[in-house]
C-alpha cells in the first residue's frame, strides 16, 4: 500500500468511527442532555463548582450528628477537589489528571496534618466521577467506555429508560432516566449504592440539583442516608492546577 493510499486508508477509517459514534448514541440521550439544558450551554461548560453542607452521625457516637460543609471542584479534562470540614477535621481529596491525594488537617493546628497518596483504583473512580460531572451523558465510548441501554423499567410508577454508563469493570454507573423528559430519576452504582437528585438550581441555562441524597447498606445491613444539599453552583470559573496538585510537603 502507497503512503497516499495508506494516509486515505486511515482518515477513511476516522471518518467511519466518527460516523459510527454519532450513529450509536441513544436517543435517550439527546432527551436527557436536553432536560438539563441548550446544547451550546452544555458542551460550553469547562467547570463546575458546587459549594455546601450535610449533616451525618459523628464516627466517635452514631448518636450524634456532624455538620459539614462541602466544596467540590471539578474541571475538564480530569482534575477534581473536594473538601469536607467539620469541627473535627479538614479533609482534602484531589485529582490532577492521573495523580490523586487525600489530605487531613486539624481544623485547629494548621501544623497538625497527614498527606496520602491515592492509588490506582481510586484514581479511576475519581476520572469516572469526574467525567460523569462535565460530559452530561456524552462520549464516554471515545474515553474508552462503553454505554449500554439495559431496556425500560419502572422507578416509582415512573417508566424509565435504564442506561449503563460503563468506564470499566469495577466503576460503573446505572441512569434511569425519564423516558417521556429525560429527567434523571435515579442513579446507582456498581456497588449498589443509590443516588437521587432533588429540587435544581439554575446556572447559565443549565439545571443542577439542589440536594443529592445518597442511600448505602450499614455494616448493620440496614439503609444508611446522606443528604448533601448545594448552596451555590458556578460554572466555568478557570481554577489553577494548583487547586489539584498534590500539596507540598510543609502542607500548604
Amino acid at each position: 500500500m502507497t503512503k497516499v493510499s495508506l494516509r486515505f486508508f486511515r482518515l477513511a477509517t476516522l471518518a467511519l468511527l466518527s460516523m459510527g459514534w454519532a450513529r450509536a448514541e441513544l436517543p435517550i440521550i439527546a432527551k436527557a442532555r436536553a432536560f438539563v439544558g441548550p446544547e451550546d450551554a452544555l458542551t460550553a461548560v469547562k467547570s463546575i463548582h458546587y459549594s455546601g453542607s450535610l449533616v451525618t452521625p459523628d464516627p466517635t457516637d452514631p448518636k450524634k450528628m456532624t455538620f459539614v460543609t462541602i466544596e467540590i471542584i471539578v474541571q475538564a479534562p480530569f482534575q477534581q477537589r473536594i473538601v469536607a470540614s467539620s469541627d473535627r477535621s479538614i479533609e482534602v481529596t484531589g485529582l490532577d489528571g492521573y495523580d490523586a491525594w487525600h489530605k487531613v488537617q486539624d481544623p485547629k493546628d494548621s501544623t497538625k496534618w497527614k498527606l496520602q497518596l491515592v492509588g490506582p483504583d481510586p484514581i479511576k473512580k475519581l476520572r469516572a466521577n469526574t467525567w460523569e460531572n462535565l460530559a452530561f451523558y456524552r462520549g464516554l465510548e471515545r474515553e474508552g467506555g462503553k454505554v449500554i441501554d439495559q431496556g425500560t423499567v419502572k422507578i416509582d410508577g415512573i417508566s424509565c429508560r435504564k442506561i449503563a454508563f460503563v468506564h470499566d469493570n469495577s466503576n460503573i454507573f446505572f441512569r434511569y432516566f425519564d423516558d417521556e423528559t429525560g429527567r434523571l430519576v435515579l442513579t446507582e452504582n456498581e456497588a449498589g449504592i443509590g443516588i437521587r437528585e432533588q429540587g435544581e438550581i439554575r446556572v447559565n441555562g443549565l439545571r443542577f440539583p439542589k440536594s443529592i441524597t445518597t442511600t448505602s447498606n450499614g455494616r448493620d445491613g440496614k439503609p444508611q442516608t446522606v443528604t448533601l444539599t448545594f448552596d451555590k453552583v458556578s460554572v466555568n470559573e478557570s481554577f489553577p492546577t494548583s487547586t489539584f496538585t498534590i500539596p507540598a510537603l510543609n502542607g500548604r
